[in-house]
């Protein structure tokens, strides 16, 4: 099971918003659909996910896309009353969980009162995840049909023997197939892998990459395997079932997929993302950006985050409350399906708590999802005394030289492995 939501600050039950928060013409919108079901639980899991056998009544799937409906109805009525000034939205995307658990039409559905509640830019990216085994050529074709752009298949890896560690389900051979059918729909594909996983050897790690890049997608997502407490893979670490690799082994693993996705023309943007220059620009994911670059986003689903920044009054020395400290508001939904269902049903609000956040933690966490992209991060937007640590990293190889004259921070590959450090020593 995933970890306890954070503690904050409890929420009004009709979801009213602070005063001083709001969103501005000149940060994006986006907004994220969490849909909470799995076939099965994979060992190494710690996501806010659930199989039919852990669910009961109040959560069923079949009425999932109705009560998600009814947050997206809240949201809306909350922005108003605070005064949010309207916009439409950006980017969309769906999570999990297994979004395509639930029929197509249950997502296009959503999807439709997303537009219909708040409108979509022209252009607007709008992302599912999926599993390969859970959809098929009809299924794609639907989402594409009702608006969908954007596909990120759970590919993970191309060995048998490491998907079984994982507890993943599907054949490895169907991948280039269900990339086939998604680019047949006229969506873009993205396939997210692991690497890391106990009894994976180096080969195996790049069978999976160039199996990966043989499909011709423009996006890999590629992670390290990090094991939560409280997973099942945790207790099997525990006792000796299962050995974690060493640190080097996953540098290498990093290493060589940086290479091998650079000789295929995809470039990381960001630590853990690479994507291909497709009519003159990268296919990033447009959704994860505007996380990292602090946009605005509203969460739907249990156990699913959102942050609106400053309206326009926080920047007033004469503005109420206190002059500009505010940096936003972020908050987060009861986990639970039932409980998350339950509330809504008595036309509540789904939040579980609240954080006001002050402008010096914005900072720092500006700073924290900044520096992992690779267009880098302002050098003068670093705290005072973090700039002058800056020629040490560049000594120690860790940040690219010639940008930092430049006046941005971009890491080099060395530095991208060293990265959660390298932000420790920027906000310390």
């Amino acid at each position: 099971m995933s970890p306890a939501l954070p503690l904050g600050s409890p929420v009004p039950t009709d979801g009213a918003l602070p005063p001083l928060v709001g969103g501005t013409s000149d940060r994006a919108f986006g907004v994220y659909v969490h849909v909470p079901f799995c076939r099965v639980r994979c060992g190494y899991c710690d996501f806010n996910t659930y199989t039919s056998t852990e669910l009961g009544g109040g959560a069923d799937a079949s009425a999932y896309a109705s009560t998600a409906l009814r947050e997206v109805t809240l949201a809306r009525g909350a922005m108003d009353a605070a005064g949010v000034a309207p916009r439409p939205v950006s980017t969309v995307f769906f999570g999990g969980g297994t979004p395509t658990m639930l029929p197509a039409a249950d997502l296009a559905a959503i999807l439709s009162g997303v537009r219909e509640t708040w409108g979509l830019v022209g252009g607007a990216e709008v992302t599912t995840e999926a599993n390969p085994d859970s959809v098929d050529e009809r299924y794609l074709a639907t989402l594409a049909e009702a608006g969908f752009t954007r596909v990120s298949f759970g590919m993970q890896s191309a060995v048998p023997h490491v998907l079984a560690t994982l507890e993943r389900t599907h054949d490895p051979a169907r991948v280039p197939d269900v990339v086939r059918w998604a680019r047949a729909a006229g969506l873009d594909v993205s396939l997210d892998l692991i690497y890391g996983t106990p009894g994976e050897s180096l080969d195996d790690w790049r069978t999976s990459v160039e199996q990966a890049l043989a499909t011709g997608v423009d996006h890999v997502s590629a992670y390290a395997l990090v094991v939560e407490p409280g997973t099942k893979m945790a207790a099997q670490v525990r006792r000796g079932e299962l050995t974690m690799p060493s640190g080097d082994d996953e540098a290498d693993k990093y290493e060589l997929a940086d290479e091998l996705f650079e000789q295929a023309g995809l470039r990381w943007y960001e630590v853990s993302n690479w994507a291909r220059e497709v009519d003159g620009a990268p296919a990033a994911c447009r959704h994860n950006l505007a996380y990292w670059r602090g946009d605005d986003w509203w969460g739907i689903g249990p156990g699913a985050h959102s942050y609106l920044g400053p309206g326009s009054d926080v920047d007033r020395e004469d503005g109420p409350e206190a002059t500009g400290a505010l940096a936003g508001v972020r908050w987060w939904n009861v986990k639970h399906p039932r409980a998350y269902a339950a509330a809504l049903e008595r036309g509540e609000t789904p939040a579980a708590g609240r954080e006001l956040l002050t402008r010096e933690q914005a900072e720092l966490e500006h700073v924290l999802l900044g520096v992992r992209l690779a267009e880098g991060y302002l050098v003068s937007h670093l705290p005072p005394a973090a700039r002058g640590r800056v020629a040490g990293l560049i000594a120690r190889g860790l940040v690219d030289g010639r940008a930092a004259v430049g006046g941005r921070l971009v890491l080099t590959r060395r530095g991208r492995l060293l990265a959660d450090g390298i932000v420790d020593e920027l906000t310390d």
